[in-house]
């Protein structure tokens, strides 16, 4: 048995002033930092062999957090950011001497961005409700089949999100590790309904608050046996 942590990033900046932010790399703000510790502490029972993430800051943040503030989590093991020798920002940092046994190794990976957001990226979301109305919005928002303009749908975003699972996080849980993955609210959505088996329409009432971790127990067929959702 194996577990899977899911948690979206904590607070960032333009998530406070109620902007779309997308692929915009927007950092944590103060209170998205504290959740982030909060997130951290109520791991602090749980034990992670290896965590991946998204390219964008604000996620790199929330991981770096969790795995340090609360260090029991890592089981004594410390957390290294690992890259791709196909990154095209690869400077040859496993050049080193060291143990993997005591690393737990940070993956970063684009297919776990947030949806891209097109033309919406920096508005105001009120703003761009009272514009082109509450519905349309929401549907660019929260359909799996609609895309923003210029942007991607949920369906788009799955579609890059999912086949990265079930490459390179679920072999990881297939062989017994309890695996981190700390992202963003449309690219979770894309990895809970492949594991919860949910359909397009329960997609828009499907809410991810930032920084509560989702605790999965999975069995050795990848099927859930369990969730605990850790709220504030």
């Amino acid at each position: 048995m194996a577990q899977l942590i899911l948690t979206r990033h904590g607070q960032s900046l333009w998530n406070a002033t109620n902007r779309f932010t997308g692929w915009v790399d927007v950092p944590l703000n103060e209170r998205g930092r504290a959740e982030a510790m909060i997130a951290s502490c109520k791991l602090r029972d749980y034990r992670v062999n290896v965590c991946f993430t998204s390219k964008l800051i604000r996620a790199i943040e929330t991981t770096i957090i969790i795995l340090t503030e609360c260090d029991e989590i890592c089981g004594g093991r410390i957390p290294i950011l690992k890259h791709e020798v196909t990154d095209p920002d690869w400077r040859g940092w496993d050049h080193y001497e060291g143990a993997m046994a005591e690393e737990l190794p940070i993956f970063t990976h684009a297919a776990l961005d947030e949806r891209y957001y097109g033309e919406l990226q920096g508005l105001n979301k009120a703003k761009t409700a009272a514009k082109y109305g509450v519905e349309l919005v929401q549907e660019w928002r929260r359909s799996y089949h609609v895309r923003p303009p210029g942007g991607e749908s949920l369906e788009d975003t799955q579609a890059r999100v999912v086949p990265y699972f079930m490459s390179r996080i679920l072999p990881h849980l297939n062989a017994g590790e309890n695996v981190l993955v700390v992202a963003h609210g449309n690219s979770l959505r894309a990895i809970i309904m492949k594991l919860e088996n949910l359909n397009p329409e329960e997609v828009p009432g499907l809410e991810l608050e930032t920084a509560v971790p989702i605790v999965y127990d999975l069995d050795q067929t990848g099927q859930i046996t369990s969730k605990v959702v850790l709220e504030k």
